[in-house]
C-alpha cells in the first residue's frame, strides 16, 4: 500500500506546486484547505506525513498541529510552512510541536530533503527527460563540444569522447530547442565518469554526469519547463 501524504494550504497554487514536487514519489496524496479539513483527513486516513501551511481560515496550521500531536491515535509527523523572515510565525510553528519547518517561497530540493527525512518513500531525484542537443563546453582553456543525452534542472549527461577527471569544472553553453529557444550559459562540475577507463553505464555513450553550479533561478526554471515536455528517463 502506498504511503500517504497530506498537503494542506488554502492557496491552490501552493498545493499544485507541492504535488508537482512529489510527482516522482510513490505516495498517495491527499489535500485539505484548512486545519479543520486536515484534522478530519488525519483521523480517517492516518497519513504518513503532513505538510501544512500556517495561515489558513477556519483552523490555522498551528492549532491543527497541536491537535494532531495531542491525539494519542495520531502519529503523523508534521512539517509546517510559513513565510520566510517572520520570527513570530517561526516560534508559533515550533511551539505547536511541528517536526520541521519550511519557508516560502518553496525550494524543490529543500522541500524534498525535509520530506524524505520524515518519510523515506519521498523521492528526491530530479525530474529528468531524454533529449539530444549540442553542448559547447570549455575546460583548461579549450573549447570542446559534445551532446546531451538527458537533462534536469540540476544537471545533464554530456556525451563526449575524451578523458577528464571527476570534479573538473566546465563552462557550458547550449540552447533549449523547445518550446521557445533559450540559450543557457552556466558552469558545471563533472559529478561522475562514464569513460573508456571508468565505465559506469554501458547503456549510455561515453561521457560525464554534469552537475550545474551557479546556475541562475531563471535558467533553472527554463530547463524545468523544457524537461516537463520530454519523455521521462531513468535518473542518475
Amino acid at each position: 500500500m502506498a504511503h500517504k501524504v497530506l498537503l494542506v494550504d488554502d492557496v491552490s497554487m501552493f498545493l499544485e506546486l507541492e504535488k508537482d514536487f512529489l510527482s516522482l514519489s510513490a505516495v498517495a496524496i491527499f489535500t485539505a484547505r484548512n486545519g479543520e479539513e486536515a484534522l478530519t483527513i488525519c483521523r480517517e486516513q492516518h497519513p504518513d506525513l503532513v505538510i501544512m501551511d500556517l495561515h489558513m481560515p477556519v483552523m490555522d496550521g498551528a492549532d491543527c498541529c497541536r491537535a494532531i500531536k495531542k491525539d494519542p491515535h495520531l502519529s503523523s509527523p508534521v512539517i509546517m510552512v510559513t513565510s520566510e523572515g517572520k520570527e513570530a510565525d517561526r516560534r508559533l510553528c515550533l511551539e505547536a510541536g511541528c517536526d520541521d519547518l519550511l519557508f516560502k517561497p518553496l525550494d524543490r530540493a529543500i522541500f524534498l530533503d525535509a520530506a524524505r527525512k520524515l518519510l523515506p518513500a519521498v523521492d528526491r531525484r530530479d525530474r529528468r527527460g531524454s533529449c539530444r542537443f549540442n553542448v559547447k563546453f570549455r575546460a583548461f582553456g579549450l573549447t570542446l563540444s559534445g551532446f546531451s543525452v538527458n537533462l534536469s534542472q540540476n544537471g545533464l549527461y554530456l556525451a563526449a569522447d575524451m578523458e577528464l577527471e571527476q570534479g573538473t569544472e566546465l563552462e557550458l553553453l547550449f540552447a533549449l530547442p523547445e518550446p521557445a529557444t533559450a540559450i543557457i550559459q552556466t558552469k558545471g562540475r563533472i559529478a561522475w565518469l562514464n569513460t573508456s577507463k571508468t565505465r559506469r553505464k554501458g547503456t549510455l555513450p561515453e561521457g560525464f554526469g554534469i552537475q550545474f553550479i551557479g546556475i541562475s533561478d531563471e535558467d533553472r526554471e527554463r530547463i524545468d519547463r523544457y524537461v516537463s515536455t520530454l519523455s521521462p528517463t531513468s535518473r542518475a
